[in-house]
């Protein structure tokens, strides 16, 4: 009996390999950014970064973008540190209302692009704009403390790693099996990669478009709340510095910009390079104002890499087991 062939996508040998020279470089040049220490110290950041990646990474597969992203992790950040204000007995319900806004935001999100029809970069800036007037509402533009237990609970740690990490995993879990194994997660892609022929055999285009920005800005919240509880005294504008790297580690992890399929896993693996990179930078003395620029130059690189089309005789080269659960992957 023939054995199945696998294959897997190009995005994820691509971030793959180059994580893999990455950490070759950073023990040749600069071991302390890859000593225990620092890795134990960076991990948790890069577990937020993968939780923005995967909700980036949703509203990308069908074709758009959620530059709310900042608003919405900030938004998450002053509600759960100013509602409680330093008593832990007001953490579930700050909790609770953050995810309540995170979900009216995504819903006027989803409505303005997948039913109003509005440009996603333009619909989703202006959502932002508004998001911010709420948190300068609720902080007056002024940091509090974190609550003792959602300082416990996110920036705690398990086994020396830190609990982030742990929550990012989860999410990752949650999202690989319902876009991977579910029937609502094979609709969804295909509306991605196809809304004319998704809306002729049936399927509700815009609704799909519509929980997409739902479902990022639910990720988007669980990141702010995990920021809220690993920083001391974090500020309203927490969310700023993520927008370009929640794009960066999803071209980074193969996904289309124009919609489609989407890779969880390569995603998660992307934002572990681009934080990496970032601790390099900073142990060789690169500035932090530079460090935009890097994720630009980043995110060029993927866009650029993924341009490139393999040769066929590539494509039998690169087999191995399939982590993004597919018989078969065509590389190109």
């Amino acid at each position: 009996m023939k054995m199945p062939r696998f294959v897997v996508a190009k995005g994820f040998v691509t971030v793959l390999i180059s994580t893999w020279i990455l950490i070759a470089i950073c023990f040749a040049f600069a071991p302390s950014s890859v000593a225990p220490g620092a890795l134990s110290g960076s991990l948790p950041f890069a577990a937020i970064l993968a939780i923005v990646g995967l909700g980036q990474m949703l509203v990308v597969q069908q074709g758009g973008f959620d530059l709310s992203i900042a608003g919405g992790v900030s938004l998450a950040v002053v509600i759960a540190t100013h509602y409680p204000a330093g008593d832990s007995a007001y953490l579930l319900p700050a909790i609770l209302i953050a995810y309540a806004c995170a979900a009216l935001v995504g819903v006027l999100n989803g409505l303005l692009v997948g039913f109003v029809r509005l440009n996603a970069i333009v619909a989703t800036i202006g959502m932002n704009a508004l998001i911010y007037g709420g948190v300068f509402a609720v902080s007056g533009g002024v940091p509090r403390i974190t609550t003792p237990l959602l300082a416990a609970i996110a920036g705690g740690d398990t086994f020396g790693v830190g609990h982030a990490v742990y929550f990012a995993l989860a999410l990752l879990l949650v999202v690989t099996f319902v876009m991977k194994k579910t029937v609502y997660g094979r609709r969804f892609e295909a509306v991605g990669a196809n809304p004319l022929a998704a809306a002729s055999i049936g399927l509700n285009v815009r609704l799909h478009q519509m929980m997409a920005y739902v479902l990022a800005q639910l990720l988007f919240c669980t990141a702010g709340l995990l920021i809220a509880g690993i920083t001391s005294q974090p500020t309203a504008f927490q969310g700023d510095s993520l927008l370009l790297p929640s794009v960066a580690v999803v071209v980074l992890g193969g996904t289309s910009l124009l919609g489609g399929r989407g890779f969880p896993i390569s995603t998660l693996i992307a934002a572990f390079f681009l934080n990496q990179l970032s601790q390099f930078a900073f142990a060789v003395g690169v500035p932090y104002s530079a460090q935009t620029i890097i994720q630009a130059l980043a995110l060029g690189f993927g866009i650029a890499i993924y341009s490139i089309h393999l040769p066929s005789t590539t494509k039998e080269i690169i087999k191995m087991s399939n982590w993004e659960d597919e018989n078969e992957v065509i590389v190109s």
